[in-house]
């Protein structure tokens, strides 16, 4: 099991095939995805790959990640993130990720923060179907409904599908495939849509219901 990367996504454009056809893709760049802090099984317990995303003005870094930072003798990031990985995939504190450690027609999940909606109603949310539009129904027509049974349970179950807070939670899209990769600008193109806003932090790594492609470098694509 291979580290992901950490990237931004700056939104989306679309690719034109040789046959003149477009795709449709999601852009994410990666800046300077670098190794801060490696775990092992020896010392840690388990084994693990800390990245860090950009560069971070210290002013902006609290006094224990100052350290923290020191100590791996790395510039501070704008932002931290860890995957679990294999025992023999542990890498060096320092090591920069290229954006090759993907290759084109390759399958990832991918993980973001969904666009936060507010509080929402069910039709919104849940996408009910709503109620009538005439034979009775005064004013309540995007309303739930009955959300209960009779007096035998006499009570609205857990988990029962309401009007509540929509979106802005971790997403994973699964089998995504990787439409082009850019070394020089750090760029992934992924085919069609993933979670999250433009600007916003996402996270790919090998699919795990799809085999890792045999030429993939392992256990990581470097810079340099």
């Amino acid at each position: 099991m291979r580290t992901g990367i950490i990237a931004k996504k700056l939104g989306m454009t679309r690719l034109f095939r040789d046959d003149g056809t477009h795709v449709p893709v999601t852009v994410l760049h990666m800046d300077d995805v670098r190794v801060v802090m490696a775990k092992t099984v020896e010392s840690d317990g388990y084994a693990a790959v800390q990245l860090g995303f950009g560069h971070a003005k210290t002013k902006n870094v609290s006094k224990p990640m100052k350290g923290h930072y020191a100590s791996a003798k790395v510039e501070p990031a704008m932002k931290l993130v860890e995957f679990r990985v294999a025992d023999d995939a542990v890498l060096e504190t320092g090591a920069v990720l290229s954006p090759t450690h993907f290759a084109a027609g390759q399958k990832v999940d991918v993980a973001g923060i969904s666009k936060g909606k507010g509080f929402a109603g069910g039709m919104k949310r849940w996408n009910f179907a709503g109620l009538e539009a005439s034979h009775g129904v005064s004013i309540s027509h995007r309303s739930l409904g009955s959300t209960g049974n009779r007096q035998d349970p006499g009570k609205t179950f857990k988990n029962k599908k309401m009007a509540g807070h929509l979106g802005d939670k971790r997403i994973t899209t699964m089998n995504l495939e990787i439409a082009a990769v850019d070394e020089a600008r750090g760029l992934i193109m992924i085919k069609g849509g993933i979670p999250g806003a433009k600007n916003g932090y996402v996270f790919v790594r090998d699919a795990v219901k799809k085999a890792r492609p045999a030429d993939a470098a392992y256990p990581a694509a470097l810079k340099g």
